[in-house]
Protein backbone atom coordinates (compact mmCIF):
# COMPACT_ATOMS: atom_id res chain seq x y z
CA UNK A 1 0.00 0.00 0.00
CA UNK A 2 1.56 3.30 -1.01
CA UNK A 3 2.47 5.64 1.80
CA UNK A 4 4.30 8.93 1.74
CA UNK A 5 5.94 8.51 5.13
CA UNK A 6 6.59 4.92 6.06
CA UNK A 7 6.58 1.36 4.85
CA UNK A 8 3.58 -0.48 6.33
CA UNK A 9 4.38 -3.11 8.93
CA UNK A 10 2.17 -6.10 9.70
CA UNK A 11 -0.03 -5.59 12.71
CA UNK A 12 0.89 -7.75 15.70
CA UNK A 13 -2.29 -7.68 17.74
CA UNK A 14 -2.05 -10.73 20.05
CA UNK A 15 -5.78 -11.41 20.12
CA UNK A 16 -6.31 -11.74 16.37
CA UNK A 17 -9.18 -14.07 15.65
CA UNK A 18 -9.09 -16.54 12.84
CA UNK A 19 -11.59 -15.91 10.05
CA UNK A 20 -14.43 -18.42 9.77
CA UNK A 21 -14.19 -21.26 7.31
CA UNK A 22 -14.79 -20.58 3.64
CA UNK A 23 -18.47 -20.17 2.82
CA UNK A 24 -19.94 -22.18 -0.01
CA UNK A 25 -20.71 -20.50 -3.32
CA UNK A 26 -24.21 -21.92 -2.85
CA UNK A 27 -24.83 -19.80 0.25
CA UNK A 28 -27.61 -17.76 -1.33
CA UNK A 29 -29.42 -20.86 -2.59
CA UNK A 30 -29.24 -22.45 0.85
CA UNK A 31 -30.47 -19.27 2.50
CA UNK A 32 -33.44 -19.13 0.17
CA UNK A 33 -34.31 -22.78 0.82
CA UNK A 34 -34.11 -22.31 4.58
CA UNK A 35 -36.57 -19.43 4.70
CA UNK A 36 -39.87 -19.91 6.46
CA UNK A 37 -43.11 -19.26 4.55
CA UNK A 38 -43.75 -15.53 4.43
CA UNK A 39 -40.06 -14.68 4.86
CA UNK A 40 -38.42 -12.15 2.51
CA UNK A 41 -38.11 -13.59 -1.00
CA UNK A 42 -34.69 -12.05 -1.47
CA UNK A 43 -31.14 -12.94 -0.48
CA UNK A 44 -28.20 -10.56 -0.74
CA UNK A 45 -24.82 -12.29 -0.87
CA UNK A 46 -22.03 -10.23 0.70
CA UNK A 47 -18.44 -10.58 1.77
CA UNK A 48 -16.66 -8.65 4.53
CA UNK A 49 -18.56 -5.73 6.04
CA UNK A 50 -15.32 -4.18 7.24
CA UNK A 51 -13.36 -4.37 3.99
CA UNK A 52 -15.77 -4.69 1.07
CA UNK A 53 -16.91 -1.39 -0.41
CA UNK A 54 -18.87 -3.18 -3.16
CA UNK A 55 -20.83 -5.22 -0.64
CA UNK A 56 -21.68 -2.01 1.20
CA UNK A 57 -23.00 -0.47 -2.00
CA UNK A 58 -25.24 -3.45 -2.71
CA UNK A 59 -26.53 -3.44 0.85
CA UNK A 60 -27.34 0.28 0.79
CA UNK A 61 -29.13 -0.03 -2.55
CA UNK A 62 -31.39 -2.74 -1.16
CA UNK A 63 -32.07 -0.79 2.01
CA UNK A 64 -32.80 2.45 0.11
CA UNK A 65 -35.19 0.57 -2.17
CA UNK A 66 -37.05 -0.83 0.81
CA UNK A 67 -36.38 -4.43 -0.19
CA UNK A 68 -36.81 -7.02 2.56
CA UNK A 69 -33.89 -9.43 2.32
CA UNK A 70 -31.78 -11.88 4.22
CA UNK A 71 -27.99 -11.94 4.03
CA UNK A 72 -25.69 -14.72 2.88
CA UNK A 73 -21.97 -14.42 3.45
CA UNK A 74 -18.94 -15.47 1.45
CA UNK A 75 -15.90 -15.55 3.72
CA UNK A 76 -12.89 -13.34 3.09
CA UNK A 77 -10.96 -16.63 3.06
CA UNK A 78 -12.54 -17.42 -0.30
CA UNK A 79 -9.62 -16.96 -2.75
CA UNK A 80 -11.64 -14.90 -5.26
CA UNK A 81 -13.03 -12.62 -2.56
CA UNK A 82 -9.65 -12.21 -0.89
CA UNK A 83 -8.04 -11.28 -4.21
CA UNK A 84 -10.71 -8.65 -4.79
CA UNK A 85 -10.36 -7.14 -1.31
CA UNK A 86 -6.59 -6.92 -1.81
CA UNK A 87 -7.15 -5.24 -5.22
CA UNK A 88 -5.43 -8.11 -7.01
CA UNK A 89 -8.39 -8.92 -9.24
CA UNK A 90 -12.05 -8.21 -9.80
CA UNK A 91 -14.75 -10.53 -8.49
CA UNK A 92 -18.27 -10.83 -9.78
CA UNK A 93 -19.40 -13.00 -6.86
CA UNK A 94 -20.50 -10.22 -4.54
CA UNK A 95 -22.63 -8.39 -4.03
CA UNK A 96 -25.29 -10.57 -5.63
CA UNK A 97 -29.04 -10.27 -5.25
CA UNK A 98 -31.32 -13.30 -5.59
CA UNK A 99 -34.90 -12.05 -5.90
CA UNK A 100 -38.07 -13.71 -7.17
CA UNK A 101 -36.16 -16.35 -9.10
CA UNK A 102 -33.70 -13.87 -10.61
CA UNK A 103 -29.99 -13.53 -9.91
CA UNK A 104 -28.47 -10.07 -10.31
CA UNK A 105 -24.83 -9.24 -9.71
CA UNK A 106 -22.74 -6.07 -10.10
CA UNK A 107 -23.81 -3.01 -8.15
CA UNK A 108 -24.99 -0.95 -11.12
CA UNK A 109 -27.10 -3.87 -12.36
CA UNK A 110 -28.57 -4.26 -8.88
CA UNK A 111 -29.32 -0.53 -8.73
CA UNK A 112 -31.07 -0.50 -12.11
CA UNK A 113 -33.01 -3.65 -11.26
CA UNK A 114 -34.22 -2.20 -7.96
CA UNK A 115 -35.20 1.03 -9.70
CA UNK A 116 -37.33 -0.93 -12.16
CA UNK A 117 -38.78 -3.04 -9.35
CA UNK A 118 -39.72 -0.05 -7.20
CA UNK A 119 -39.32 3.27 -9.03
CA UNK A 120 -41.13 5.15 -6.26
CA UNK A 121 -38.20 4.42 -3.94
CA UNK A 122 -36.25 7.14 -5.73
CA UNK A 123 -32.98 5.37 -6.47
CA UNK A 124 -32.91 7.56 -9.57
CA UNK A 125 -34.22 11.15 -9.68
CA UNK A 126 -37.53 11.88 -11.42
CA UNK A 127 -36.09 14.60 -13.64
CA UNK A 128 -34.58 13.18 -16.86
CA UNK A 129 -31.51 15.42 -16.78
CA UNK A 130 -30.87 14.62 -13.13
CA UNK A 131 -31.27 10.89 -13.86
CA UNK A 132 -28.64 11.13 -16.58
CA UNK A 133 -26.33 13.01 -14.21
CA UNK A 134 -26.91 10.47 -11.44
CA UNK A 135 -26.13 7.56 -13.77
CA UNK A 136 -23.01 9.32 -15.05
CA UNK A 137 -21.39 9.92 -11.68
CA UNK A 138 -22.43 6.46 -10.47
CA UNK A 139 -20.76 4.93 -13.51
CA UNK A 140 -17.65 7.04 -12.93
CA UNK A 141 -17.32 5.63 -9.42
CA UNK A 142 -18.04 2.12 -10.66
CA UNK A 143 -15.26 2.13 -13.24
CA UNK A 144 -12.75 4.67 -11.97
CA UNK A 145 -10.72 5.99 -9.04
CA UNK A 146 -8.25 3.08 -9.00
CA UNK A 147 -5.58 5.13 -7.23
CA UNK A 148 -7.98 6.01 -4.44
CA UNK A 149 -8.94 2.36 -3.97
CA UNK A 150 -5.28 1.36 -3.80
CA UNK A 151 -4.11 4.13 -1.47
CA UNK A 152 -7.13 4.14 0.87
CA UNK A 153 -8.49 0.59 1.10
CA UNK A 154 -11.81 0.16 2.88
CA UNK A 155 -11.34 -0.54 6.60
CA UNK A 156 -14.16 0.66 8.84
CA UNK A 157 -12.54 -0.52 12.07
CA UNK A 158 -9.31 1.39 11.43
CA UNK A 159 -8.51 5.06 11.99
CA UNK A 160 -5.28 6.74 10.90
CA UNK A 161 -5.15 10.38 12.05
CA UNK A 162 -2.80 12.53 10.00
CA UNK A 163 -2.46 9.87 7.31
CA UNK A 164 -0.26 11.02 4.41
CA UNK A 165 -2.16 10.22 1.24
CA UNK A 166 -0.15 8.85 -1.67
CA UNK A 167 0.26 11.64 -4.23
CA UNK A 168 -1.25 9.50 -6.97
CA UNK A 169 -4.57 9.42 -5.12
CA UNK A 170 -4.85 13.18 -4.72
CA UNK A 171 -6.28 13.60 -8.20
CA UNK A 172 -9.02 11.10 -7.42
CA UNK A 173 -9.85 12.89 -4.18
CA UNK A 174 -10.07 16.24 -5.95
CA UNK A 175 -12.33 14.78 -8.64
CA UNK A 176 -14.68 13.25 -6.06
CA UNK A 177 -14.89 16.51 -4.12
CA UNK A 178 -15.64 18.32 -7.40
CA UNK A 179 -18.49 15.89 -8.11
CA UNK A 180 -19.90 16.39 -4.63
CA UNK A 181 -19.59 20.17 -4.86
CA UNK A 182 -21.40 20.28 -8.20
CA UNK A 183 -24.21 17.97 -7.09
CA UNK A 184 -24.77 19.58 -3.70
CA UNK A 185 -24.75 23.03 -5.28
CA UNK A 186 -27.06 22.06 -8.13
CA UNK A 187 -29.62 19.98 -6.25
CA UNK A 188 -29.49 21.62 -2.83
CA UNK A 189 -28.38 18.67 -0.66
CA UNK A 190 -28.11 17.24 1.88
CA UNK A 191 -27.70 14.26 -0.49
CA UNK A 192 -26.14 14.40 -3.92
CA UNK A 193 -29.47 14.78 -5.71
CA UNK A 194 -31.53 16.59 -3.13
CA UNK A 195 -33.54 15.73 -0.08
CA UNK A 196 -33.35 11.91 -0.33
CA UNK A 197 -30.48 9.49 -1.05
CA UNK A 198 -30.20 7.93 -4.50
CA UNK A 199 -28.12 5.36 -6.33
CA UNK A 200 -25.27 7.87 -6.44
CA UNK A 201 -25.16 8.23 -2.66
CA UNK A 202 -24.92 4.44 -2.31
CA UNK A 203 -22.04 4.43 -4.78
CA UNK A 204 -20.11 7.17 -2.94
CA UNK A 205 -20.90 6.05 0.62
CA UNK A 206 -17.74 3.91 0.94
CA UNK A 207 -15.70 6.97 -0.01
CA UNK A 208 -17.16 8.78 3.01
CA UNK A 209 -15.98 5.88 5.16
CA UNK A 210 -12.53 5.89 3.55
CA UNK A 211 -12.14 9.65 4.02
CA UNK A 212 -12.99 9.18 7.71
CA UNK A 213 -10.67 6.21 8.21
CA UNK A 214 -7.69 8.02 6.67
CA UNK A 215 -8.46 11.49 8.04
CA UNK A 216 -8.60 13.09 4.59
CA UNK A 217 -8.85 16.91 4.85
CA UNK A 218 -12.10 18.16 3.31
CA UNK A 219 -13.91 21.44 2.83
CA UNK A 220 -16.89 22.10 5.15
CA UNK A 221 -19.50 21.12 2.56
CA UNK A 222 -17.82 17.78 1.82
CA UNK A 223 -17.36 17.08 5.53
CA UNK A 224 -21.06 17.76 6.09
CA UNK A 225 -21.98 15.40 3.25
CA UNK A 226 -19.81 12.64 4.75
CA UNK A 227 -21.46 13.17 8.14
CA UNK A 228 -24.91 12.98 6.53
CA UNK A 229 -24.07 9.71 4.80
CA UNK A 230 -22.45 8.10 7.84
CA UNK A 231 -25.53 9.01 9.90
CA UNK A 232 -27.92 7.10 7.62
CA UNK A 233 -29.58 4.30 9.64
CA UNK A 234 -28.49 1.73 7.04
CA UNK A 235 -24.89 2.97 7.27
CA UNK A 236 -25.02 2.90 11.05
CA UNK A 237 -26.25 -0.70 10.97
CA UNK A 238 -23.51 -1.70 8.52
CA UNK A 239 -20.72 -0.03 10.49
CA UNK A 240 -21.89 -1.57 13.77
CA UNK A 241 -21.80 -5.01 12.17
CA UNK A 242 -18.38 -4.30 10.63
CA UNK A 243 -16.92 -3.46 14.04
CA UNK A 244 -18.16 -6.79 15.41
CA UNK A 245 -16.85 -8.78 12.47
CA UNK A 246 -14.24 -11.35 13.55
CA UNK A 247 -12.53 -11.57 10.17
CA UNK A 248 -9.26 -9.69 9.87
CA UNK A 249 -6.80 -9.40 7.00
CA UNK A 250 -3.23 -8.78 8.07
CA UNK A 251 -2.41 -7.26 4.67
CA UNK A 252 -4.91 -4.46 5.32
CA UNK A 253 -4.65 -4.18 9.11
CA UNK A 254 -1.27 -2.48 9.22
CA UNK A 255 0.45 0.14 11.31
CA UNK A 256 1.04 3.35 9.33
Amino acid sequence: MPSATATPKPATAPGRKKAPAKASAKAATKALAAQEPGAPAAVLTLSSKNYSSWSLRGYLLCRLAGLAFTEARVSADDPAIRAELLLQSSSFLVPRLDHEGLRIWDTLAIAEYLHEWKPEAGLLPRDRAARAHCRSISGEMHSGFANLRSALPMNIKAHHPGFKVWAGAQGDILRIVAIWTECLGTYGGPYLFGAAPTMADAMYAPVCSRFTTYDVPLDPQSRAYCATMLALPAMQDWMAAAREEPEEMEELDVEF
